[in-house]
């Protein structure tokens, strides 16, 4: 095997497992609309060993851009997997100015179920993945 083909094929391979062990909740996920019909883009990133989400935009009920006092801000941290596409967490939402045990489930690759719990009541999301 040549020295070219040898390189190319650990490239590959190296690539092959890096993205089999990509974390799948990564991304930028769109909430459902608020009570004004705002809906916001946050987007998921590694923070040390856990997950943790912050609105880089949001836009109006008529789908424009708009900048709201929450673009910036951390809406969910300490987030790790617990298994099957589950994970565990801290959020906080904004509507309600107050932080919450999250969870938050994968419901395919575009799917992201996101729940908030006080105690044995949770209210819950279904997010689409835009990026």
């Amino acid at each position: 095997m040549h020295l070219t083909s040898l390189m190319v094929l650990t490239a590959t391979v190296i690539g092959l497992g890096t993205l089999a062990s990509a974390e799948p909740a990564l991304g930028t996920w769109q909430t459902q609309p608020d009570k004004k019909g705002q809906i916001a883009h946050v987007q998921v990133t590694k923070c040390d060993a856990a997950l943790c989400g912050e609105i880089v935009r949001t836009y109006d009920s008529d789908g424009d851009r708009i900048t709201t006092e929450n673009v910036g801000k951390r809406v969910f941290w300490d987030v790790t997997p617990t298994g099957d596409g589950e994970y565990r967490g801290r959020a906080w939402v904004p509507a309600h100015d107050r932080v919450y045990a999250a969870r938050m489930d994968l419901k395919g690759k575009d799917r992201l179920k996101v729940s908030g719990c006080l105690g044995p009541i949770c209210q819950s999301q279904l997010w689409a993945r835009v990026e």
